[in-house]
């Protein structure tokens, strides 16, 4: 009796979970094995009796399915569907909700990981909330919060909103979600925290030091720029004894296995400083992380490589890059940014043009500028001589975002949506293109070839009645006179000259 009891329990989960494909071939055999056993049982009934035979061959999968029925009601429980409430209940708790469009590709793809964000946060106890809103819906509500594009992650704290930028992965997500939701400036107590955090960390920004004005500016700068990085302080007795710093209150960033103080007078701004120095001094570069960078307003220097294909050319070229990161910091760090590519599609893509591979270019994001040297880049005199020219002014720069160059960015992008249907589908391509350019030639055809019968009705609708009534005139005029004239034409064509007959 407990054996159909869980068949029917089976079968109720997966009509419930709407399960497109189940599985026909156990729901056929069991069907066969209840005939066997009780050849009265109809087909039709749910409640199925069958040896316990068949049950063995049945169990693994029927256990799945209960599993994955019950994991996948689990999982969406984590994450909340929003409506028009949400702006008046939200307030008293710490949200972090993506806007989305139904017909949007990239809010499809990232919904299984939004999902599994959810039930993340949720087991590890995390007080943030998850939920979705479809902005289409409810587009005043997604204005309000400055959604301008679709999917948009925000994590809304109080009466603030922090726009999530990153990887759309589960742990990037987790990881923002978890660092923006607690305090802007974490407390470090003791060494041993601080050496934790120093392992921990690829980048880390402290405050050491007792309260000052310059604690106020650190405050101030990490509420602004939490969504990028942690900020953390600590007091002069928990610093390791490694940490040598010339002076107290300061704010140091740990980074490439040493430590750098800001200094008000040659770094400017604290919040600029903390931007421009939220990444390691060597990076390797995709694009997305070309997007943040541009953020940084550093210039980026770029090693092509090809990682798959290693030659000896690129291992060079890249350590090249890595030394001059390192040892000329001191002189490039405040203006460029330094790290590798793995191929060069994505910057092609990007100067409209080709890039051997490997080779060097210098990137500025901010005006769609690129420098290029003259000759292949093999010392570290020649990759700094490059360098230093960009920063002086005298390398020759190429793009940029004027009024041509967007122009030919608008035909590049066209013809590169083409050529990418054509690849990938020569049917659809010419049925996408080749109609519309069909219909145009046609209607192109028939505005020619009804000039011409037009001329003449509109030359005529331009004249008055008196005007028109003369021109009726000389054209009767001319038709008699050709009349009067073709006859006498006919007798001097049919009678000849006697002298013409002589000669005849």
């Amino acid at each position: 009796m407990s054996n159909v009891l869980f068949i029917i329990i089976y079968k109720d989960i997966f009509q419930k979970i709407k399960i497109k494909n189940p599985d026909v071939k156990l729901f056929g055999l069991l069907r066969k094995s209840a005939h066997a056993y009780r050849p009265n049982v109809s087909s039709s009934i749910s409640c199925l009796l069958f040896p316990l035979e068949a049950m063995a061959e049945v169990r693994a999968s029927v256990i799945c399915g209960v599993l994955a029925a019950f994991l996948s009601s689990s999982v969406f429980g984590f994450v909340e569907d929003l409506d028009e409430t949400f702006k008046d209940t939200r307030e008293n708790d710490i949200w972090l909700v993506d806007f989305y469009a139904p017909w949007c590709g990239y809010c499809k793809k990232l919904e299984p990981v939004w999902y599994d964000v959810g039930a993340e946060l949720k087991s590890s106890g995390s007080p943030v909330r998850v939920g979705k809103m479809d902005a289409t819906a409810y587009s005043g509500m997604a204005s309000e919060f400055g959604v301008r594009g679709y999917p948009t992650i925000k994590l809304l704290k109080g009466d603030l909103a922090y726009s999530y930028k990153g990887p759309r992965t589960k742990d990037d997500i987790v990881e923002f979600a978890n660092r923006v939701a607690g305090p802007a400036v974490r407390a470090l107590p003791s060494k041993q925290m601080f050496e934790h955090m120093l392992k921990r960390h690829d980048v880390l920004f402290v405050y050491i030091g007792a309260e000052s004005p310059l604690k106020e500016k650190y405050n101030d700068a990490a509420s602004e720029l939490i969504v990028y990085t942690y900020f953390f302080s600590a007091s002069e007795e928990a610093v390791p004894e490694s940490v040598s710093l010339p002076e107290l209150p300061a704010v140091v960033v740990f980074k490439d296995g040493s430590h750098f103080t800001y200094d008000e007078y040659e770094d400017g701004s604290l919040s600029s400083w903390v931007n421009k120095e939220r990444f390691q001094g060597y990076l390797h570069i995709d694009g997305f992380t070309l997007y943040e960078l541009g953020e940084t307003g550093k210039l980026v220097a770029v090693a092509i490589i090809d990682e798959k294909d290693p030659t000896e050319q690129s291992g060079r070229l890249k350590t090249l890059m890595q030394r001059v990161a390192k040892e000329y910091r001191e002189q490039f760090n405040r203006d460029f940014q330094f790290g590798h590519m793995d191929g060069n599609d994505y910057i092609n893509g990007l100067i409209m043009g080709e890039v051997t591979v490997p080779s060097v270019i210098i990137l500025n994001t901010s005006n769609e500028q690129y420098f290029m040297p003259s000759e292949l880049i093999e010392s570290t005199d020649q990759l700094v001589q490059f360098i230093s020219s960009v920063l002086n002014g005298s390398a020759q720069a190429y793009g940029g975002d004027g009024f041509i160059q967007r122009f030919k960015r608008v035909a590049y992008d066209a013809r590169s949506t083409i050529m990418s249907v054509f690849r990938s589908s020569p049917l659809l391509g010419c049925f996408l293109f080749g109609l519309p350019l069909g219909v145009i030639s046609l209607m192109c055809y028939g505005i020619c070839t009804a000039e011409s019968d037009d001329g003449l009705d509109e030359k005529r609708e331009g004249l008055t009645d008196e005007e028109e009534e003369e021109d009726d005139e000389e054209e009767e005029q001319q038709r008699q006179a050709a009349e009067l004239e073709g006859p006498g034409e006919e007798e001097d064509v049919g009678e000849k000259d006697p002298e013409e007959k002589k000669t005849d």
